[in-house]
């Protein structure tokens, strides 16, 4: 997808803080952190939510999730550390390329959800 935000950074288009990149996933600094870790890791291929995975993106995102376990451990985060995968209007989503926020740093995150 030619003018989605993800691809252009994951096409270099876009300058990023890079923290990791193999064949399939990129992971970078996020642009507004929410906590003092706050990393986005992207599927290279495009894939505009957690909605639209097939069975074909299996060993994308089994790569995505490997790599961001080890994305947080060199950020620092070996006491723990939170994924949010935002997907559709309703789970808050803003860009619509699939990705993941690792969010972590030294102090205990709040609560994840208060209704």
């Amino acid at each position: 997808m030619s003018d989605c935000l993800f691809c252009r950074i994951v096409r270099g288009e876009i300058p990023a803080r890079k923290v990791y990149e193999d064949e399939h996933v990129l992971a970078f600094h996020d642009i507004s952190p929410v906590a003092p870790v706050h990393i986005l890791v992207v599927p290279k291929e495009h894939v505009g939510s957690m909605a639209e995975l097939e069975p074909r993106h299996e060993a994308a995102m089994g790569r995505l999730m490997v790599a961001a376990a080890q994305i947080a451990r060199e950020q620092g985060c070996e006491n723990g550390f939170r994924t949010i995968v935002n997907t559709g209007r309703i789970g808050l989503q803003e860009v619509y390329h699939l990705h993941l926020h690792i969010l972590g740093g030294p102090n205990p995150l709040p609560p994840m959800l208060k209704y």
